[in-house]
This record gives structure tokens, C-alpha cells and sequence, in this order.
């Protein structure tokens, strides 16, 4: 039997992590520096949110009056509908109340919702004043109960299941609703989000760095088998006894925040090539099949350069609409990806690639010749990082 329950958790995708309180608190402060009232008087819906495991719930609860709101509400799957669900538990939180429904608790999602009532009597606003009740359906964002939901909120703040992040983000940019989710930094080149992000309706949030580790709580099968095969610092980490795993992840908002409007502090390429030690002095190479140079470091795009660029997609961790257009991702005006020196054809469709000084391999590609010269190990056929394509505003 725990055998057969391993195998069926290991099968399952990887949805179910935790964001931990430092990571939430240091993203909505940032928020909240830029505009002190910009939670006040709002209803905030946190779906696919379970408040017994989740730290969003708690969070806002505590910081209820403090921050002004309006309502808060959060809904949480069905276990039967939650691919986690054979591990699902009630709790006495759920047992001791009295509509507690042994018949649903599988089946149906749960709604929480918190007002300016102090239920308990304690004199203030806090987790003991959130009511719960059973949902129609299983939770799932996409259904018009939870839709319902979205249209009654004016922000919505999650961790959505990273497996529907596509669908997650189409669902709410289809509202009129601000928002923070948390998701991998490569969704930004899904065709569902990267004209989001070009048409500023969609950016990086403040703590995003690049994309780097969050670290975040994950079944417990997930952080045995992570813990055993890696090692400790990037990938895992212990916090108050409990083990976290290093997710790559980043916030995207449409709120507003300070660090979307500074200035990126560059050079000049010619003092990029006799400087930045990263260059090596190498001078910026031009793609062939697409009008842009090639910029690997988003601290070597030069200032004076006037033309498209192609950078890494961690520049959107920099990225001031003031300051620089995006132009596209990855695909030039013929519709094909850029590419560079008759190499092996594996991944081209995936994004640009690179040769080292070793001969071409592979079966060759007539799209272009661009040789990569950071001084880099040479390695054939390696794909270079996805790039999105700026100029300056």
C-alpha cells in the first residue's frame, strides 16, 4: 500500500508548494512602499489557497485592519479534485464546526471569507473571525462559481498550481482585477503571456531576482527525494526543523512598485568592451537572419546603441517601460527563430544557438552565422538562453 501511494505521488505533478511567509511579506511591503493604500477598502481573493496549510490566508487575516481591507476570501480544491488529495486529512479546525460534512469533504472546495466582524469577540479582526463554508463545485478556479469570485474581488494574490499556470493567467487577465501570482520566470515566453508583458499589462513583481531559488514547502515524498539527490544550499534548505525546496520562481503583478520605474545605470559599449570583465573585450556580435545585436548580460547592454537588442528574459527583473521597448521574443520577422552557425538542428526550435570552436555538427541550418564569442567552453550544439528582443525608448 505505500508503495502503490509513492508511485502515485511521484506520477503527480509537482503543484503542491508552500510559499513561506518572508516571501510573501517582502513582496506586498514592496507594494505597499510605492502606495501605502493600495490594499484599502479592497476585497483580495486568494484561490486555489488552503488557509490551514497555505500562509496567504494567514497573512492577510493578520494584517486585516492594518492594511484597511475591505473582505478577504479564499477557496481551496476539492481533495478528490487535488492530484495531493490521498494525503488529505481533516483537520479539527474543519472537524469541530458544525457544518462539517463527512459526505463533502472530498468532493467539495471549501470558501473562506473574513469581514470587518469580530465573530470571536476578541476586540479585533484576525484568523479566528474566518467563516468557511462548503463550495457547489470542486474549487477549481476555472469554474463559474470561483469565477463569480473574481469578478466580486479587486486583487487577487496566489500561488496557482504551476501545472495551469497558462490557463491561470488567461482566467485572470480576462478579469478586470489586479494582481501577484507566483510562477516559473520561463512562463513569460508562453504565447498567452508575453504580449501581456509587452503591452505592460503583466510584469516582474520585486522580489523576483532574476528568477533565482524560493524556497518554498513541498510534499513530504517531493523533499525526501530532492534532499537525497541534491545537495544542500540552492536546492534545499532546513527552516525551524522543517525541510524547503528551492523553487526557480518569480512574481508577476500588475501592481505597481518602485523598482519597475528606476533607471538601469549602463555603459556605453565601447566602455562595455574595454571594461565589463564579462565581455572579455570581446566586441557585440549582429544576428544574421534578424536585425539585433547580441547582448548575453543584461549589465552589458550599452547605453548609446540605438537598435534591437536580444537579451536574456532575467532583464525583465530590470526592465523600466520609461527606459527600453520590448520588441518580441525570439522569433524574427520571417517567423523563424533565431539561430546561428550550421550546427546540430536539436532545439532549434526551442531558441538561438551557439558554436564553439569546435567543427559544425549535425545536419546544418540555413538560417544564419553567428559565432558566440564570450570565451565560453566550447561545446556544440549547446542552446543559448531564450531572448527577448528591447530597444531603447
Amino acid at each position: 500500500m505505500a508503495t502503490d501511494s509513492l508511485g502515485a505521488a511521484k506520477a503527480a505533478k509537482n503543484d503542491e508548494f508552500y510559499t513561506q511567509w518572508p516571501d510573501i511579506e517582502r513582496e506586498m511591503n514592496a507594494y505597499l512602499d510605492y502606495d501605502p493604500d493600495v490594499f484599502r477598502g479592497k476585497t483580495i481573493l486568494l484561490p486555489c489557497d488552503d488557509p490551514e496549510w497555505s500562509n496567504f490566508t494567514k497573512f492577510f487575516a493578520l494584517h486585516f485592519t492594518e492594511y484597511g481591507l475591505k473582505k478577504l476570501i479564499s477557496t481551496s480544491y476539492a481533495p478528490d479534485a487535488n492530484r495531493n488529495g490521498a494525503y488529505y486529512a481533516p483537520t479539527l479546525f474543519e472537524t469541530e464546526a458544525p457544518q462539517f460534512d463527512p459526505t463533502r469533504d472530498m468532493a467539495n472546495g471549501k470558501l473562506f471569507v473574513l469581514e470587518d466582524k469580530d465573530i470571536s469577540g476578541d476586540g479585533r479582526i484576525n484568523i479566528d473571525d474566518l467563516q468557511w463554508s462548503y463550495l457547489k463545485g470542486d474549487g477549481d478556479f476555472r469554474s463559474a462559481e470561483v469565477t463569480a469570485l473574481r469578478d466580486e474581488a479587486d486583487i487577487v494574490i496566489t500561488n496557482p498550481p504551476f501545472s495551469l499556470f497558462r490557463e491561470f493567467v488567461v482566467w485572470l487577465t480576462s478579469g478586470r482585477q489586479q494582481f501577484s501570482v507566483i510562477g516559473n520566470p520561463n512562463a513569460v515566453t508562453y504565447r498567452d503571456v508575453f504580449p501581456l508583458v509587452q503591452a505592460n499589462r503583466l510584469w516582474w513583481g520585486v522580489k523576483s531576482s532574476g528568477g533565482q531559488n524560493m524556497f518554498m514547502g513541498a510534499p513530504d515524498w517531493y523533499t525526501k527525494q530532492v534532499s537525497a539527490a541534491k545537495p544542500q544550499g540552492a536546492w534545499w534548505t532546513v527552516v525551524d526543523g522543517n525541510v524547503l525546496v528551492g523553487i526557480k520562481t518569480v512574481w508577476y503583478t500588475n501592481i505597481e512598485h518602485g523598482r519597475r520605474h528606476a533607471p538601469l545605470q549602463l555603459m556605453t559599449m565601447e566602455d562595455n568592451i574595454r571594461f565589463n570583465k564579462k565581455l572579455k573585450g570581446q566586441p557585440y556580435q549582429h544576428y544574421d537572419n534578424y536585425d539585433a545585436i547580441e547582448v548575453p548580460f543584461t549589465d552589458a547592454i550599452p547605453s548609446d546603441y540605438d537598435g534591437v537588442m536580444g537579451v536574456p528574459i532575467t532583464f525583465l527583473d530590470k526592465y523600466n517601460p520609461e527606459q527600453f521597448e520590448l520588441v518580441t521574443f525570439r522569433k524574427s520577422l520571417d517567423g523563424e527563430d533565431v539561430v546561428a552557425r550550421a550546427i546540430d538542428d536539436v532545439g532549434m526550435s526551442c531558441s538561438a544557438v551557439i558554436q564553439g570552436s569546435g567543427p559544425p555538427r549535425g545536419k546544418a541550418t540555413q538560417r544564419g552565422d553567428l559565432l558566440r564569442p564570450w570565451g565560453d567552453p566550447a561545446v556544440n550544439g549547446r542552446p543559448m538562453f531564450k531572448r527577448l528582443f528591447i530597444r531603447r525608448a
